[in-house]
């Protein structure tokens, strides 16, 4: 699947030479065709090779041993034919209608930011024993981007052939977004397919804190009869046993890194946020393309709410993807402001904070000593 970008020299998707200069992220405007957000709706690349026996339980939270075990189990039981009992696909709902599964279709994982909660989704996706294209796995904001896509019933059609779909970061922003994954899952289970989830909160208590609250939770009532809750404890393990992140580095030193760095882009960080806002969510991660690490000058707090939740959508596709995070100014755990970090998106701050920190650590040896 091809992805066009404005810069030059981008277009083919190849890392940039090192003579050439590095790209700055504010000279792309990707524009991702329907299909390219269908076919990587697969576990990202950090996650590629994780499976139930490269998860390391934490000997002091017994239930993170325990949810290895549940979810191998769900696992197996989705083998065998699809729930609609002729495990071929209906294609435009023809056919038969599946009866509605009796009790929970699926699996929702709530525990804190750094628990392991992505790599067990992951695991989950790999073991269970269907073929890929029968099984799909997204964040929530890549999903609703997929309906914004497609349109509703076209995602139906195209999701409700699956043994299953795996759903990371469920978080409900909007009323509107409630609604819509609400009424989508609600006709996937419809059909037959199984339910996973991740989040930082259990499906009672999503958009507490936030506005509309008392919308969220009329919707989510009939939506959180869909999962299993499981809970995961434990320290971010991101961080654990590790030694401190490095500090920020100088502007000169960022600079010089990332022309030395081949493939690395190189932007001042207020100007990438206002490029942000330019650029649809769907598209940060195509936004990266080609780029091997992100070479940031004048890291600073962000401004606003908005911006900040922009900020926390590509720091989970720069960790998604494994890209090393080279940074002069601020420290990342300063990027957001006290009213942000007590707020009700809290849980999304510190993770986006827990992860760019790792993404630091990773860029440390892109300086030279």
């Amino acid at each position: 699947m091809s992805t066009s970008l404005s810069a030059p020299g981008a277009a083919s998707g190849r890392p940039l030479t090192a003579d050439a200069g590095p790209l700055a992220l504010c000279a792309r405007e990707p524009r991702v065709p329907a299909e390219r957000l269908v076919a990587e709706m697969v576990p990202p690349p950090r996650f590629d090779a994780v499976r139930f026996d490269t998860y390391e339980p934490d000997p002091a939270q017994p239930s993170q041993a325990e949810a290895v075990t549940v979810l191998s189990g769900f696992a197996a039981g989705l083998g065998g034919a699809h729930a609609s009992g002729s495990g071929k696909r209906r294609w435009f709902g023809r056919g038969a209608k599946p009866a509605a599964a009796a009790g929970p279709r699926g699996v929702y994982l709530d525990g804190g930011y750094g628990v392991g909660k992505t790599h067990l989704l992951a695991s989950l996706w790999h073991a269970t024993p269907a073929e890929p294209a029968l099984k799909a796995f997204g964040t929530f904001v890549e999903l609703t981007n997929l309906v914004g896509a497609l349109g509703f019933q076209q995602t139906v059609q195209t999701l409700g052939h699956h043994r299953l779909l795996c759903i990371d970061e469920f978080e409900l922003d909007d009323p509107g977004d409630t609604v819509l994954v609400s009424s989508l899952l609600s006709r996937l289970v419809e059909q037959g397919v199984a339910l996973a989830a991740t989040s930082n909160t259990l499906p009672g208590k999503l958009g507490e804190g936030r506005f509309a609250a008392a919308d969220f939770l009329r919707e989510i009532q009939g939506l959180s009869a869909h999962f299993r809750p499981l809970r995961i404890d434990g320290q971010d393990y991101r961080h654990r046993g590790l030694p401190q992140a490095p500090a920020p580095f100088s502007d000169e030193q960022v600079t010089k890194a990332a022309y030395a760095t081949e493939g690395a882009s190189l932007d001042d960080f207020p100007g990438l946020l206002e490029h942000l806002a330019r650029v649809h969510p769907s598209r940060y991660g195509a936004l990266t393309d080609g780029i091997t690490a992100v070479c940031l000058t004048g890291v600073g707090p962000v401004p606003d709410q908005s911006t900040a939740l922009r900020l926390v959508v590509l720091a989970d596709r720069l960790y998604d993807r494994e890209i090393p995070v080279l940074a002069s100014g601020a420290p990342f755990d300063g990027l957001f402001s006290d009213d942000m970090l007590n707020g009700g998106y809290r849980k999304k701050y510190f993770r986006a904070i827990s992860r760019l920190t790792a993404l630091a650590r990773d860029a440390k040896p892109l300086v030279s000593q």
